[in-house]
């Protein structure tokens, strides 16, 4: 099922909207985390450094095949051989792990049903695995993003992660210029 308001822009732009080392370090993801999911690789723009940083392997879904093909080409060039690209549809039937360290929700809980998200995330953690997310800042200046009548806020997110009773927030809300903000929860 493909999310709304959902599509890619150019490969480039996209690119230029994040300060992907800031995201990555600010968000406390490195060589302490193993095994670990993306919801979404796009053109691979975390993809790649995320799997430089960590000591496992990285998990990474899209529904779009053509995103799938452009993460697995930057890999091969990058030399990168610690992540496994698949076409799948995370609504529909989850992520398909178990017990790994962390999932990144990038971008996404602007989603139709962010508490069934939230739920498919837990499934896949192991007892003190990371869930991180990434949105948006609710701000009609940020120059891409879902509309502002679907962009959750930063107490939206902690609230649908608390009404699970899966996840507790680790943390305050985390600046991550220019245009998002970052939360940090652990699988209860």
């Amino acid at each position: 099922m493909r999310l709304r308001d959902s599509g890619m822009p150019g490969e480039q732009y996209w690119e230029s909207l994040f300060d992907v080392g800031l995201v990555v370090s600010a968000l406390g993801i490195h060589s302490s985390l193993k095994d670990i999911a993306e919801l979404g690789c796009g053109y691979g723009t975390f993809t790649l450094p995320i799997a430089r940083a960590v000591s496992g392997t990285v998990h990474t879904f899209d529904i779009d095949p053509t995103m799938i093909a452009r993460t697995e080409d930057r890999l091969r060039l990058a030399g990168l051989d610690n992540v496994i690209c698949r076409e799948r549809d995370i609504m529909e039937r989850g992520f398909g792990l178990q017990r790994i360290d962390a999932v990144l929700l990038f971008n996404i809980l602007h989603c139709e049903n962010p508490h069934r998200l939230l739920s498919h995330a837990a499934e896949a953690l192991r007892p003190g695995g990371w869930l991180f997310v990434i949105h948006w800042r609710f701000d009609s200046r940020t120059p891409r993003g879902p509309s502002l009548d679907i962009r959750p806020k930063p107490e939206q997110i902690i609230g649908w992660a608390e009404q699970s009773g899966r996840f507790a927030i680790e943390g305050e809300s985390i600046d991550l210029p220019p245009w998002h903000y970052g939360l940090r929860f652990r699988r209860t």
